[in-house]
């Protein structure tokens, strides 16, 4: 269903909530998600004033250039979080909530109690009503920031049914277990690894990887497309923006490369034959097709599709593959 499919979130950007400028800066950027932050960005004194800003950007229409509008709550243990949630929650155009610290299941069953309590009609869990409905529910991703959560991630993925992706905050991480950040990022491997095998096995749409604190200059963008490679290989799709800069090179590198989309095409184009053939594996320029290939290559011509890719006019370019 339309309404409900899940949003791809290559880059999210995150947005001070209690910067005017900053806020009507927005309007103008093409991304697939803004996250408007009332957390670490604002000072305790600018809490109300900042919550108070995001009124008048929730309540007008997503910008063309935006996919998803989302905000960043303080989290459960802080106190703040059901101010937070009072307020944000009366914008007509929230899309998403991102919580913070998020450290077990509890965190997110506060956050799913207070959307239900505050937004019954849009978050019906009765199918038959789900089938009707004309808007997305507002969907919850949590960050992970502590040893704690990685520990508890499999309760963490099956806490709430609008759970739509996990984040991977590595400066929060690397001061809770008193770890130095590298340039090689080897400290985070465990975590960020659990991270994604967790998100993948409950499948979760998101899974958001660490910030690049490098955007300046051409050696700055080019140790992001390294992180977003990096994270791409261990099965991130996705990865948090501090500047707009960071953005057009995130989509590139979540996004399927042309080579990859075409081999994914040839691989379905040539199994759709075989099958009708009555074959089962077969050959592709040498290499061995089977179902694993093949699902992986349905996969690719399905996110490709999201980012926007004109699958179909890929798959006619390979019309005429044939299996070997």
């Amino acid at each position: 269903m339309a309404a409900t499919a899940p949003i791809i979130r290559r880059a999210l950007m995150y947005v001070p909530s209690s910067s005017m400028k900053m806020l009507s800066k927005t309007k103008s950027m093409h991304v697939d998600t803004v996250a408007y932050d009332l957390e670490d960005s604002v000072a305790p004194h600018k809490k109300v004033e900042a919550r108070n800003n995001l009124k008048d950007i929730l309540s007008q229409p997503r910008p063309q250039g935006i996919k998803e509008m989302c905000v960043r709550i303080n989290s459960v243990d802080t106190g703040l979080a059901l101010d937070d949630l009072t307020e944000v929650l009366k914008g007509e155009h929230l899309d998403a909530i991102m919580l913070p610290k998020c450290q077990s299941a509890a965190d997110l069953h506060f956050v799913t109690d207070v959307i239900r309590h505050l937004l019954p009609d849009r978050h019906s869990t009765d199918p038959a009503k789900a089938e009707q409905a004309t808007r997305r529910p507002i969907s919850i991703i949590a960050l992970i920031e502590s040893a704690k959560a990685i520990q508890n991630l499999p309760e963490i993925c099956k806490a709430s049914p609008y759970l739509s992706g996990l984040v991977f905050a590595a400066e929060d991480f690397a001061l809770d277990l008193s770890i130095t950040r590298t340039p090689s990022l080897k400290e985070f491997l465990y975590a960020r690894s659990a991270i994604a095998t967790a998100a993948r096995a409950a499948e979760l749409p998101s899974t958001i990887d660490l910030v690049c604190t490098a955007y300046k200059g051409e050696q700055g963008l080019k140790t992001l497309e390294e992180e977003c490679l990096d994270g791409k290989g261990m099965g991130f799709n996705g990865k948090q923006c501090i500047h707009p800069s960071q953005i057009e090179v995130c989509h590139k590198a979540f996004s399927p490369g042309e080579k990859e989309v075409d081999w994914a095409a040839r691989v379905v184009i040539g199994d759709e034959k075989a099958e009708r053939a009555g074959r089962g594996a077969w050959t592709l320029d040498g290499k061995m097709i089977d179902k694993p290939v093949v699902g992986k290559s349905k996969a690719v011509l399905a996110r490709a599709e999201a980012c926007e890719i004109d699958v179909a006019a890929i798959r006619k370019k390979w019309k005429d593959q044939e299996p070997e």
